[in-house]
């Protein structure tokens, strides 16, 4: 724990930018995970990055010092392996996200997240500015699970952030994944329908053919893409956007996703050395009737390769 008196040169500055300013080697992304731990105090009160300090107010650090120094924290993930941009202008950035990488935080807040990584990635570039309180703090359109990997897109200010959730509520944001499923396809194409009752206490989601007070209706297409050694490669377009969706719906049918620990068979993920779910958000089209200042953007399909590896695939 480092501690720090204010003396008249930071005087009415945000503390954010004050420890930027201080500890000019520690990583960006350190102060944001410090923030959101609550590991910063002034005059013994857990406060947030937007607080203005005072002359003669007492700082309490809880970083290690190392980290202060620049050393990086324990479970950082440089923004070069955590995710690559697929495309940007000045109204959104489209990232690819690499698995193991939660978008926003766990209930222990233990790791950087994709938006934390995505707002050091913009603040380095200069267009989030977190000092200034005009300043539109980078937001994510939708979410992934942190073991799926794909595109993610974020908006860089509120009106492209608006239109975007509209667009995706209405089904104008198309989303498709590539994945890997235990055995043989019934049909080569089909489109499932059901019923998804989500249990926040065991962090789970169930599905049912029947319609109950808390559920909620599910559309899920699929298309084979290929068949090999008792797993079929799949191509799935997500109709609605429910969590976990694709992982329990596929599993409910006989056919979960080859690595998935939560919805699958742990002998079989075992027998295939998946670490992570073998799912990937590989594809999205923006398919808008009309969607204001971003209407450039209709008709654009953005796709990446999926990052899974198992043998054969």
């Amino acid at each position: 724990m480092k501690t720090v008196t204010i003396d008249k040169k930071f005087a009415n500055m945000r503390i954010d930018k004050v420890l930027k300013d201080i500890f000019v080697h520690m990583p960006v992304s350190a102060v944001f995970k410090a923030f959101r731990k609550k590991d910063i105090k002034v005059n013994g009160s857990r406060v947030k990055e937007d607080f203005i300090v005072s002359e003669g107010d007492r700082l309490e650090i809880f970083i290690k010092d190392e980290i202060l120094e620049g050393a990086p924290i324990e479970g950082d993930f440089r923004l070069g392996s955590s995710f690559s941009v697929v495309y940007e202008d000045s109204n959104i950035l489209v990232v690819n996200k690499e698995q193991g990488i939660p978008v926003h935080p766990d209930k222990d807040q233990s790791s950087n997240t994709l938006i934390d990584l995505v707002q050091v990635y913009l603040r380095e570039k200069n267009e989030y500015k977190p000092e200034n309180p005009l300043s539109f703090t980078p937001s994510l359109c939708h979410r992934l699970d942190r073991n799926t990997g794909g595109l993610v897109v974020i908006a860089k200010n509120n009106e492209s952030l608006k239109i975007l959730l509209k667009k995706i509520k209405s089904r104008e944001l198309k989303k498709y994944y590539i994945c890997l499923v235990k055995g043989k396809m019934e049909k080569e194409y089909d489109e499932l329908n059901a019923y998804l009752v989500k249990d926040e206490n065991k962090s789970k989601v169930f599905i049912s053919e029947k319609k109950s007070r808390n559920s909620l209706e599910i559309i899920t297409r699929y298309r084979v893409l290929s068949y090999r050694g008792d797993v079929s490669k799949l191509e799935v377009e997500l109709v609605t956007g429910r969590t976990h969706q694709i992982r329990a719906h596929l599993a409910f049918i006989g056919h979960p996703i080859v690595g998935d620990g939560k919805y699958g068979i742990n002998s079989y993920n075992r027998s295939h050395k998946a670490k992570y779910q073998s799912l990937w958000a590989y594809k999205i089209v923006f398919d808008f009737e009309d969607a204001g200042m971003l209407n450039y953007l209709n008709g654009k399909a953005l796709e990446v390769e999926p990052g899974f590896k198992i043998a054969g695939f």
